[in-house]
């Protein structure tokens, strides 16, 4: 029998010493409990609970190799995370675009502790401030809830707008997403309000989230404000002197989220990649600038069972933010039919598509590749307006086809329609179209790319091989897991039971990992997680 350096001796006490594969997994789960890595006396290396512990070693006592504390879900991540945003959890409901991520799933992620951002993306300036009345009507300005701010590279304007209505609301968080570099609406949401306390410490009305996946466009946000966007923003009446001086010691954000394979926007990196080099970059801003207040850094893209959520806090992530499986929630924005066909999607049902927001960019999406049509038909298209200077040049036969298998009417009706909409919504985008002919043809065929997205939000039946759902490779993973449990029921499937079963199940996988690490013989069951009711 090999002895191995125990750090004590247990006493056991009326529970016996767990060897074998079953039961270790089952003490694996119970991560609320303290639990003692012993040696019995036949050498096995096992697990155990309850019991004495003594310095020296005592009649019927056992070699202790090690112990480990009671482990809870509300301890992953950053504790500055909770402490700063009031939530229990390290734990976010991203920001779902078009208003699939509802009020009523920032109502309900609020009141469980945890936080949600509106899906404010693609929506107009009034359906956003109303989402905005909604939350504050029910949760207030100090609860744990925000709302997206979009990069919107051809409505500046509608960018600001929504900007402004966010720091004059007291909205409590606001998360920036798709944004290359800083803009005038990112830098005023995040100066605006600044003040000195009475400590001397600077305070913010309102906390900055920056959803990126480059390192260069995470320095940008890291790092304080530039002085010539602070002091435009003076010259504009936005900000006051005071506020642009107190905005050059902070960072632009100090929760920096790290994207890397997610649904919608997304360049498509690894996390285990791209989440160690940002966290250089932090590290390197912090001290350059002297930045006092926590930067914090969290992860998001991929996130779609324990092991993932408990990957992304073994990087060392402050918190974690899903997205793709929250739309088949019930809060989700989105249509049952919609969300019957993401609940069949495995790991490789997605395709890169082109992003109706940024089209002439050239900047693509992920979403759902089974069960619809949409990403096929969507690069064709761009295929063809990259091929094309107006849509009066497209060949007769291609044009026919567009009209009959993706519009279903003719070019020129989509046009007028097309017209009318940016007619009530941005005036200078039609100037533009009136004066450009490729510019006409891009907003025309933004046309599809929209509507493709509202079809799926609206369950259009007659539609449903157009649906375009955003999704990742997270919402394989988790319909794999949830396979014949307690999530498998559509009805089951509430934002707030999603998140509390993959902590639940991040923290039994964290506490089979730590006694793998101690020397225990715990094998693939221990790191397994059913879903189950939770309160």
């Amino acid at each position: 029998m090999t002895q191995l350096r125990c750090a004590g001796f247990w006493t056991p006490s009326d529970t016996a010493i767990a060897t074998d594969a079953a039961s270790i997994a089952a003490i694996a789960q119970r991560v609320r409990e303290p639990v003692h890595v012993v040696q019995s006396h036949d050498g096995h290396v096992g697990l155990a609970t309850g019991g004495q512990i003594h310095a020296g070693q005592i009649a019927g006592s056992l070699p202790l190799l090690g112990t480990l504390p009671p482990l809870y879900p509300e301890w992953l991540g950053d504790r500055t995370f909770n402490e700063v945003h009031g939530v229990r959890f390290s734990y976010v409901a991203g920001e779902m675009a078009n208003g699939i991520a509802t009020t009523a799933m920032v109502i309900a992620m609020a009141r469980a502790e945890m936080l949600g951002f509106f899906g404010a993306a693609g929506l107009s300036f009034q359906r956003v401030e109303s989402a905005v009345t909604e939350c504050l009507t029910a949760l207030g300005p100090k609860a744990p809830w925000g709302v997206n701010l979009i990069h919107s590279p051809n409505e500046s304007a509608l960018e600001e707008r929504v900007a402004r209505m966010l720091v004059e609301r007291e909205v409590p968080l606001v998360s920036c997403s798709a944004f290359m570099g800083l803009t005038p609406a990112v830098v005023y949401a995040s100066a605006a309000g600044l003040r000195v306390n009475s400590q001397g410490n600077i305070e913010r009305p309102r906390g900055i989230f920056a959803k990126i996946s480059r390192p260069e466009v995470a320095s940008r946000f890291i790092a304080p404000a530039p002085d010539d966007m602070l002091q435009a923003l003076v010259s504009r009446g936005w900000l006051t002197q005071e506020e642009a001086q107190l905005a050059s010691r902070v960072s632009v954000a100090e929760d920096i989220t790290v994207e890397s394979d997610s649904g919608g926007h997304t360049d498509n990196r690894p996390l285990n990649a791209l989440f160690p080099a940002i966290l250089s970059v932090r590290d390197a801003l912090v001290a350059k600038h002297g930045l006092t207040r926590p930067v914090r850094v969290g992860a998001a893209g991929g996130l779609g069972t324990p092991s993932a959520i408990a990957a992304a806090f073994s990087l060392g992530a402050a918190y974690v933010v899903t997205g793709s499986v929250n739309q088949c929630a019930v809060e989700a924005g989105l249509s049952p039919l919609a969300k019957s066909l993401l609940a069949k999607a495995d790991v490789a049902d997605v395709i890169m598509a082109p992003a109706a927001d940024m089209f002439e960019l050239g900047v693509d999406v992920q979403v759902l590749r089974r069960g619809t049509m949409f990403g096929v038909r969507a690069q064709k298209l761009y295929e063809i307006y990259s091929t094309h200077e107006s849509m009066e040049s497209i060949a007769p036969d291609v044009r026919a086809k567009l009209e009959r298998d993706l519009f279903r009417q003719p070019l020129d009706a989509v046009w007028e329609e097309t017209r009318a909409f940016w007619g009530r919504r941005d005036q200078e985008e039609l100037n533009k179209a009136l004066r450009e002919p490729k510019h006409k043809m891009a907003l025309t065929f933004r046309w599809y790319l929209g509507m493709a997205s509202r079809w799926a939000i609206d369950g259009e039946p007659s539609r449903a091989a157009d649906y375009q759902v955003w999704c990742g490779p997270a919402m394989g993973a988790f319909n794999r897991w949830v396979e014949g449990s307690y999530l498998a029921p559509q009805e089951n499937r509430t934002v707030v039971q999603i998140a509390l079963n993959l902590l639940e199940g991040a923290a039994v996988v964290t506490r089979a990992q730590q006694l793998r690490v101690y020397g225990a013989p715990v094998g693939s069951e221990a790191f397994g997680y059913v879903p189950r009711a939770l309160d």
